[in-house]
């Protein structure tokens, strides 16, 4: 799971689920990521997928300044040079869940192959990973709210 960073606040419990049967490649949640940028709150869940003790992807599904980061997010350094725009219209926290889970579902080993983790792309477990993300769901349920009581408390701007 990626480390936190100055600015960086959550609500909720984040879970961290196994792709792979070796336990090496996994899914994190955290239900309620929210990050003071340049005076403006943003905030949502953010949803990774780790190899080992590195970050290879993360999602952050913050609604309107949602976006997400690919091709080795940690190994890549800074934010900005992994950062992607979720695709147009893509605008909902919720929609942003969903379509991230889907990428992570059908193009998972090929994110990871493009980030060369070809090795991880080999080990994820599609059992495993329809399991994961549906824990990621239940998850994400179970901490409904999180987000609009953190607009209501005014850390996330609207």
């Amino acid at each position: 799971m990626a480390t936190k960073i100055p600015g960086e606040t959550y609500r909720g419990e984040a879970v961290t689920l196994p792709l792979s049967e070796d336990g090496q490649v996994s899914v994190y949640v955290w239900p309620c990521r929210i990050l003071n940028v340049g005076g403006m709150g943003m905030g949502g869940p953010t949803i990774g997928v780790d190899v080992g003790n590195e970050e290879v992807i993360r999602y952050d599904c913050h609604d309107t300044p949602g976006h997400w980061h690919k091709g080795g997010y940690d190994k890549l350094g800074r934010p900005g040079n992994s950062h992607t725009d979720f695709p147009e219209g893509l605008v909902r926290a919720a929609d942003q869940v969903e379509w991230a889970l889907s990428q992570i579902k059908d193009n998972g080993a090929e994110m990871l192959e493009v980030a060369e983790y070809n090795d991880a792309a080999k080990l994820l477990n599609e059992a495993m990973v329809d399991k994961a993300l549906d824990g990621i769901r239940a998850h994400l349920k179970r901490s409904e709210g999180l987000r609009e009581r953190a607009i209501a408390d005014k850390l996330i701007d609207e």
